[in-house]
């Protein structure tokens, strides 16, 4: 799998519209997709199965945070879905991480790439500090997750591009940073509060940028996807 890659944002509400928007691309361009909560929720694991059979690489974004066994426990299903990448919050701490990995792994010792989500991107410093009660500065309290989730085996964090290099500088260059908050230049920024275009997400180091409206929403998808595929990789 490559380490920098576009991966699109499967924000629909049912299967049918998202293998509609898949049509839309030649049948040899298979993007890398997420699939989150709203979809898996709508179609279950079918819909994880039936991208699978087309080819498509995928994300299942379903932002675990349990008590540890839960989530091994629930990881150990995910892990059955032959999927490339899952997360988790890491909010949920060490133990709850460490038991994630453990369930995630298979017989033969594969599996997926975790990471852990940090800070959403639609969280700005004035929520986190008055509605979540962390007085710590957003990089900092992004970093120290980072720190925690490469200390509990995981591959990688969520964070917002702005975050990224720091995050690279603190935790290594092979720990992987999976950045949403992408947008256009010029674009609507929507509900994302700590954003980055494509372009300037690739100078910073991400590895991964998750691109959803901007593309899934344009007149022509398949033009939006190339457009930040070519600016983010350069």
């Amino acid at each position: 799998m490559s380490a920098r890659d576009v991966i699109v944002a499967l924000d629909f509400p049912t299967g049918a519209e998202t293998l509609a928007f898949l049509d839309r691309f030649p049948a040899g361009e298979k993007p890398f997709v997420k699939i989150g909560m709203e979809l898996y929720y709508a179609e279950g694991p079918a819909v994880v199965r039936a991208l699978k059979e087309r080819g498509h690489r995928i994300f299942l974004d379903l932002k675990l945070h349990d008590i540890p066994n839960t989530v091994k426990r629930a990881m150990s299903v995910l892990s059955r879905l032959e999927v490339d990448m899952v997360n988790l919050h890491a909010a949920g701490a060490s133990e709850m991480m460490r038991a994630a990995v453990e369930g995630l792994t298979r017989p033969d010792g594969s599996r997926p790439l975790l990471i852990a989500v940090t800070q959403l991107t639609s969280t700005g410093p004035e929520t986190l500090k008055r509605e979540l009660l962390i007085d710590t500065p957003m990089e900092e309290t992004v970093l120290s997750y980072a720190q925690n989730a490469a200390a509990s085996g995981l591959d990688g964090v969520v964070c917002s591009p702005l975050e990224a290099a720091a995050v690279k500088s603190r935790c290594g260059r092979d720990f992987l940073t999976v950045t949403p908050g992408i947008r256009f230049s010029g674009g609507d920024v929507g509900d994302q509060k700590r954003i980055m275009t494509p372009a300037r997400a690739g100078k910073a180091g991400c590895d991964y940028i998750v691109v959803g409206r901007p593309i899934t929403q344009a007149p022509d998808v398949v033009e939006a996807y190339r457009r930040a595929a070519k600016d983010f990789l350069g």
